[in-house]
């Protein structure tokens, strides 16, 4: 009788012939969603969701909950993808484009880490001035200065080091949304209410569109699936039989849907507790209108500390958000561009543009909504290369995606498309 393999023996992280428990293998793997995750809970989401339950109350709380499903099945198909095929999102469009359509590849999804990180480096610094007074623009340049420093721990010590660093600030982020739910605990069936699918007129539409945006986020779509393929890679130290190396692909697919439901959850449930809190705490408050505003509603409305939660909360997602969408900035040129740009040259390109406007606006709040709005038409880009190549069997082998899976994902590539063409034709018309 042929023996079977010990499946406690392959390490799905490393590919390393070492005892390990299934509790350690994940703990091993647990990681690149929450990297994920804290783009989902940026300085975006802060505006967009704040505003949405201030002006009305929990009626878009079934949107969050429906993009947050999709952001679920979206971020499990990029991990699956780099991990099956030991390649990039980026790198697989680039091996099927040539040289111009890889440049004009890579300068739509340049704009949309752009458009991230403007978003990212203005809530950090609007955070450094609610707590310490900066000046915005000095704010920007230490937001950017904070996501390099966050980065260089990722060239020094690795991956995993990056990983759980990461994944103690996004558990910092929520504790002024949960202090001030403690202190006002929403009601029950405005909750359910919540759930119910409507819309009450266009400026919810644009709201939705926001909350779209600032979840599906397309930048980490191209980040997870770079961080699936380094860990194959890792694996890829020792030679192992066909059978071993199903299993370890298998176990690594088992492991990352535990990873990304978790991950997920904590990022809704953050996004969540922002807009339950606005409904509840803030409901017809033009204060919710800028971040600034908020910060003095909360003060005056809860207690003072609560607002200082929330302004720490926002300057921890900053610096946060910030170094993931450096990291991102780095995957979208695998296999687009002939060379990498050094680390700090790549900073200050996408920082620049938010330190400008910094600089020209004084009340950058609005921003935030416009530029998570303006991510929903990067999604695309991401979205739809993502679904043809996970329904692929030629580019899947046999890990292509299922029937079940298969309609699911293109159901959510359709309605984002479906949302972005609307949300042209009410701007064209003047009603976004």
């Amino acid at each position: 009788m042929r023996e079977q393999p010990d499946t406690r023996a392959i390490d799905v992280v490393g590919g390393r012939s070492t005892q390990r428990t299934p509790q350690h293998r994940l703990v091993t793997v647990l990681g690149p969603a929450f990297v994920a995750a804290v783009a989902y809970v940026d300085p975006g989401n802060f505006a967009a969701n704040f505003a949405a339950g201030a002006e009305h109350g929990t009626l878009l709380l079934w949107v969050l909950i429906s993009v947050n499903l999709a952001a679920c099945v979206v971020q499990f198909l990029a991990a699956k993808l780099g991990y099956v095929t030991a390649r990039s999102i980026s790198e697989l469009v680039g091996e099927r484009l040539g040289p111009i359509g890889r440049w004009l590849f890579w300068m739509q999804a340049t704009l949309v880490v752009i458009a991230t990180d403007i978003a990212e480096v203005i809530g950090g610094a609007v955070g450094l001035y609610l707590l310490v007074g900066l000046p915005l623009p000095i704010g920007g340049v230490v937001t950017g200065v904070a996501s390099l420093a966050l980065l260089l721990v990722h060239t020094r010590w690795g991956q995993e080091a990056f990983e759980r660093m990461i994944l103690v600030l996004l558990l910092l982020i929520p504790m002024g949304f949960l202090a001030g739910l403690v202190l006002h605990p929403p009601m029950p069936e405005e909750l359910l209410a919540g759930l119910v699918p409507r819309f009450a007129g266009v400026d919810t539409v644009l709201l939705a569109v926001a909350m779209l945006g600032a979840t599906v986020m397309p930048h980490v779509i191209y980040l997870h699936s770079t961080m699936a393929r380094d860990r194959r890679e890792a694996g890829r130290t020792r030679e192992v039989d066909a059978e071993a190396e199903a299993q370890r692909v298998r176990r690594f697919l088992s492991l990352t849907r535990v990873d990304v439901g978790l991950a997920m959850a904590v990022a809704g449930s953050i996004n969540c507790s922002m807009l339950i809190l606005a409904a509840n705490a803030m409901r017809g408050s033009p204060e919710a209108a800028s971040l600034e505003g908020i910060f003095r509603s909360l003060s005056d409305g809860i207690a003072p500390w609560v607002a200082v939660l929330f302004a720490l909360g926002l300057t921890i997602s900053g610096f946060a958000s910030t170094a993931v969408g450096g990291q991102a900035g780095a995957s979208v040129m695998d296999g687009l561009l002939p060379r990498d740009l050094p680390l700090v040259w790549r900073r200050v390109i996408v920082i620049a543009p938010a330190v400008v406007l910094l600089m020209l606006i004084p009340e950058p709040t609005g921003l935030l909504v416009l530029s998570q709005a303006l991510l929903a038409f990067g999604i695309p880009f991401a979205l739809i290369p993502l679904v043809v190549f996970t329904n692929s069997s030629r580019v899947m082998g046999e890990y292509r995606n299922g029937p079940i899976l298969r309609a699911i994902a293109w159901a959510i590539a359709v309605v984002v498309v479906l949302v972005d063409l609307a949300l042209v034709v009410m701007s064209a018309l003047g009603v976004a």
